[in-house]
């Protein structure tokens, strides 16, 4: 085996002879924007990039079809990483979370970590993960079995300010529906069962939960239904709640009393009701002290502060549920300054920007070096498995 500092000086150059192109493709991406589930373009031209960097590219991938699995080389060796490459806009504010970015910098990290792949004996990789705004690719491709054969999953996220640990809320998405009986408010009011009433009740109940509640824990709904006009009594009514939780055996806790507050507004008003989801749920980041500690090493390589506040709530992704299934790694890169926050405009004017092209150096270091660091180590791999195995 190479010395680590001889694996570190063929990803470097790598990294700097192919990162024009690859900051091409992010300012493409961030100027054509699609949203979850349409990436068609999108995730072509990515597909097209990794087949000219000797990748075979399977598109579609896992049932959904702006996902693609790209493998380098001929996938027989011990190991194998999943570098994840997210890519999807956000309605309104385009690339505002930063995935043309984060995207990109995955592929970079791949095309450099794949001229490592015998002396590692780690196959690498990548996996486009298309929805991650909305019902998560990654989901589907674990449920899929797609990531049981993986030794590791990473990718690197847009921030901004800088932080390996991230605390990632489990997140469960329900609509609520509530069935009375119309009536006229006026005439007979009597023969009504008001369904908005019972939706009322449902969320008196939630705010009232909410004061008994771990920290870290957060639930907020909506009402889409709730009847037409004043003279009706309403037959239907429905609520849209999120309920978040850094916990996800926890937020399962926490459903339960979102589903008794449903039930008792409904008996209270004598309706009916009924849940479902149109997502699935988002699980919570299962931790990893050997993976995280030699990230942390890897930030101070690159002499990138960890300027992120530990408690601080990322809010909820996807690679949540990747983290329960093999070892799963979703480090903050600082693009924007502090303050300004993800999803919104501000934040979007930062993606085509010198910072960004920074970013995209930086973030694929920090995956590529992450792959040297662990698969180059026969004892940091057996702490990684010891330290996933753990509850």
């Amino acid at each position: 085996m190479k010395s680590y500092q001889s694996l570190i000086d063929v990803l470097n150059q790598t990294i700097e002879k192919n990162k024009e192109e690859l900051f091409a493709l992010n300012c493409d991406i961030a100027d054509h924007p699609e949203i979850s589930g349409e990436e068609y373009e999108t995730s072509k031209k990515i597909a097209r990039l990794l087949t000219e960097h000797g990748f075979q590219v399977e598109l579609p991938f896992a049932g959904m079809d702006t996902a693609f699995r790209a493998i380098a080389g001929s996938n027989n060796h011990k190991h194998k990483v999943a570098i994840l490459a997210e890519y999807d806009a956000l309605p309104d504010v385009g690339h505002a979370c930063g995935h043309c970015l984060s995207g990109s910098i995955s592929c970079l990290a791949a095309i450099a970590a794949k001229e490592l792949q015998d002396e590692l004996d780690t196959d690498i990789h990548v996996l486009g993960t298309p929805m991650e705004e909305t019902c998560g690719g990654k989901i589907t491709m674990v449920n899929a079995g797609v990531f049981q054969d993986y030794d590791m999953a990473l990718m690197v996220h847009m921030s901004d300010h800088n932080m390996v640990r991230m605390r990632a809320q489990a997140l469960d998405a329900m609509f609520f529906e509530f069935h009375g009986k119309a009536a006229h408010a006026s005439a007979n009011p009597w023969d009504g069962i008001n369904a908005l009433n019972a939706a009322q009740l449902m969320l008196h109940g939630v705010d009232m939960l909410r004061q008994h509640l771990k920290d870290g824990t957060r639930m907020h709904g909506v009402i889409h239904k709730g009847g037409v006009v004043p003279g009706i009594v309403p037959d239907e009514a429905e609520i849209e709640m999120y309920v978040r939780s850094t916990d996800s055996k926890y937020l399962a806790e926490t459903v339960a009393k979102v589903d008794n507050c449903a039930a008792g507004g409904a008996l209270a008003t004598g309706c009916t009701w009924d849940k479902w989801r149109r997502d699935p749920v988002f699980e919570s980041m299962k931790s990893n002290d050997t993976g995280i500690a030699a990230m942390e090493e890897t930030y101070g390589d690159l002499g990138l502060p960890l300027n992120g506040d530990p408690n601080e709530i990322f809010g909820s992704t996807d690679c949540g549920n990747v983290s329960w299934i093999c070892p799963a790694f979703h480090p903050l890169l600082q693009l924007a300054p502090t303050g300004i926050p993800i999803h919104s405009r501000d934040f979007e004017t930062y993606v085509r920007t010198d910072k960004a092209n920074k970013c995209l150096e930086d973030g694929a270091k920090i995956i590529s070096y992450q792959i040297a660091k662990i698969f180059s180590d026969p004892e940091k791999i057996q702490a990684m498995k010891d330290d996933f195995a753990k509850a």
